[in-house]
């Protein structure tokens, strides 16, 4: 099973790496490549379907296979540019390679750097628990276009927005159009803006943070902790890639 993984992460890796840093070698010539329909990582629909299951968790939300042999953390701020980068270039990867197959299951927890990701942090969480991947990725692949609004708001709107009471975040979720991204998905305004309304819950949020850079000392985002060890010096897809191709090495492979 961990000869078949390997075989899937790497052909999977290079479809998501950067223009700059891909070979010009053919994935369907491996024959663990996607493209290629003998591929060992084909298996039966039933277990290439955990990255569908997701269940919230005290602190965050829990995708793929909770029995899975490792557990990822993904501590991300909807306002970070680079956790922005890492959804496009490494949650696809993810998605392929260890969590469809039930490797590998992937806790995602917000950080709350500014009253912003307060905001996008409520709206995720605002609807059932199995539409949350869709949310958190809808938000993060159409951050250029609402953080370009919020750069250029006039600073006495900015200031409104940055004392992150109810009455900013419903301000802040109309002018940036997050409130219409998230309708345009069938949430009714009155849910969105309950949902926005809730100061229990972005309290919640707050110390949960909180709670995670006590017991992991968060130093920026992304970052990431890999069965409850925080990953030093890991912040990309390119860095973390290889801590997982090591992690699901075959146990005979030689160096």
């Amino acid at each position: 099973m961990r000869k078949a993984f390997l075989g899937t992460l790497v052909a999977v890796a290079a479809l998501v790496t950067p223009a700059s840093a891909q070979t010009s070698r053919n994935d369907s010539d491996s024959p663990n490549g996607l493209n290629n329909p003998g591929s060992e990582f084909v298996g039966d629909g039933r277990r290439a379907a955990w990255h569908a299951e997701v269940e919230r968790t005290d602190r965050g939300y829990r995708i793929g296979n909770p029995e899975a042999d490792a557990a990822l953390i993904e501590f991300i701020s909807y306002t970070c540019g680079h956790c922005a980068t890492f959804a496009r270039e490494g949650e696809g990867a993810l998605d392929l390679a260890l969590l469809a197959p039930g490797h590998l299951n992937l806790e995602i927890r917000p950080v709350i750097r500014n009253a912003i990701d307060l905001t996008v942090s409520l709206l995720v969480a605002c609807g059932p628990v199995d539409g949350f991947k869709n949310r958190h990725r809808m938000y993060l692949m159409r951050q250029d276009s609402w953080m370009e609004k919020a750069r250029t708001a006039p600073q006495a709107q900015q200031a409104i927005w940055a004392r992150g009471d109810r009455d900013a975040r419903l301000n802040a979720a109309r002018a940036l159009d997050l409130d219409d991204m998230l309708a345009e998905r069938g949430t009714s305004m009155a849910d969105i803006n309950t949902c926005l309304a809730d100061d229990a819950a972005a309290l919640a949020l707050i110390r949960n943070g909180n709670a995670d850079r006590d017991e992991f000392a968060v130093p920026g985002t992304p970052s990431f902790a890999l069965d409850g060890e925080l990953l030093n010096e890991v912040h990309t897809w390119g860095a973390l890639y290889p801590v997982l191709a090591e992690r699901f090495r075959p146990e005979n492979a030689s160096e």
